[in-house]
């Protein structure tokens, strides 16, 4: 059993406060947690928040803070989170000198997500890990030379990232200049446990349709930052497969609305399906399985990605038919996970899984225990982390 070690984790789900990206936190700070350590959760990046109910980002937090307390408080959380007003600074948890302790006093920081840029206060901690939830971006632009992306990047210590596949010959994104470790999405099983449910009806997904302001352009080719391609990729699915499938996004256009609904897809909204880390959760165990794509960038280069939210679902016995990103290296498919090139793949991959329903439910939470267990995707990077 490693020492006991203080733990700052650095997020944005407080900044960000929406069902699945909560779950993203609690995971890290639980899981860790589990593995003896003494841990905190902060949020001090001095970004504005965004509130999902207006759709925009705003400067009154109180929402956030809300969510926040909540999350945190459903898991015995409540006096390990901090969240400081990026407009006001007023510091909700810990008090300013309180925090300040905490940053000079800890053993590793956790910048999951790259969440927060650091500054003087986090440097005194010896152990600083970037933890890359979305790859392939700050790749390309380390090897293209930006220099923020490798300043930023250089105040860490240890560099991990969800992209197992970066780097292999099969993937065109090198990767230069930092040593890069590979991990994965953790989950809590114990926290999905759902039982076996034969009725449910729909493969749901939750996801933004379309992002925007991250495009890249790399060695002749411009990689996408969002879903919407490869979604329309598989537009025409409803009409090819007896299985009902629905989408909880936040779509901002009528037309692609219209066009999801007419091509036979079942839309939900994605804020009512993630208001808060509770809801989400019942949404994906009320689910039959996922049906999902990944954005371009991630897909088309063959990085070995994979899903936050995809995890939930395995954990919770919950099938996953998702799109191809190299990830079949690293963890099984085939059975209760299943990947998909074609829209015909993906039409067998769901008649697969609904002509023997059970084996695949099983094997779902298989993989999500031995392949994505918090205790053991966490224990991993803390000795690759030196802690």
């Amino acid at each position: 059993m490693p020492s006991r070690k203080r733990i700052v984790v650095l997020h944005l789900a407080g900044r960000y406060p929406l069902g699945g990206i909560g779950w993203q936190a609690i995971h890290y700070v639980l899981g860790l947690r589990r593995l003896g350590h003494d841990v905190h959760y902060v949020e001090d990046s001095g970004a504005h928040p965004y509130d999902p109910r207006v759709k925009s980002v705003v400067e009154d937090s109180t929402y956030n803070v809300e969510f926040l307390r909540d999350a945190m408080g459903r898991f015995d959380l409540g006096d390990r989170w901090t969240y400081v007003d990026p407009v006001t600074g007023a510091h909700h948890g810990l008090s300013r000198e309180r925090l300040a302790r905490l940053y000079r006093e800890a053993d590793a920081i956790f910048n999951v997500c790259g969440a927060t840029r650091l500054r003087e206060e986090h440097l005194q901690c010896p152990i600083r890990v970037y933890v890359e939830t979305d790859p392939v971006f700050e790749q390309i632009r380390v090897a293209e030379g930006d220099r923020a992306a490798i300043m930023g990047l250089e105040t860490h210590t240890h560099h991990f990232t969800y992209g197992e596949n970066l780097g292999q010959p099969d993937c065109p994104i090198p990767l230069e200049k930092f040593a890069w470790r590979t991990t994965r999405p953790p989950v809590i099983p114990e926290l999905w446990e759902t039982p076996f449910d034969p009725t449910a009806e729909r493969f749901t997904t939750v996801a933004t349709w379309r992002n925007a302001g991250k495009d890249i352009r790399f060695r002749g080719q411009t990689y996408i930052w969002s879903k919407h391609q490869n979604f329309l990729r598989m537009i025409d699915l409803p009409a090819r497969t007896r299985q009902p499938l629905e989408m909880a996004l936040e779509v901002t256009d009528a037309a692609s609305r219209d066009l999801l609904r007419q091509s036979g897809w079942l839309l939900a909204d994605a804020y009512q399906v993630s208001r808060d880390v509770t809801t989400y959760r019942r949404h994906i165990q009320a689910s039959r399985g996922e049906f999902t794509v990944a954005k371009d960038l991630v897909a088309r280069t063959k990085s070995g990605w994979f899903s936050d939210r995809s995890v939930c679902y395995l954990a919770a016995g919950r099938p996953v038919v998702t799109q191809d990103t190299g990830f079949g290296k690293y963890v099984p498919e085939g059975v209760g996970l299943l990947a998909f090139e074609t829209i015909e793949d993906a039409a067998v991959a769901l008649d697969a899984v609904n002509r023997d329903y059970r084996r695949h439910s099983r094997r779902a939470r298989e993989i999500a225990v031995e392949y994505f267990g918090a205790e053991r995707v966490l224990g991993r990077l803390c000795r690759e982390a030196d802690l």
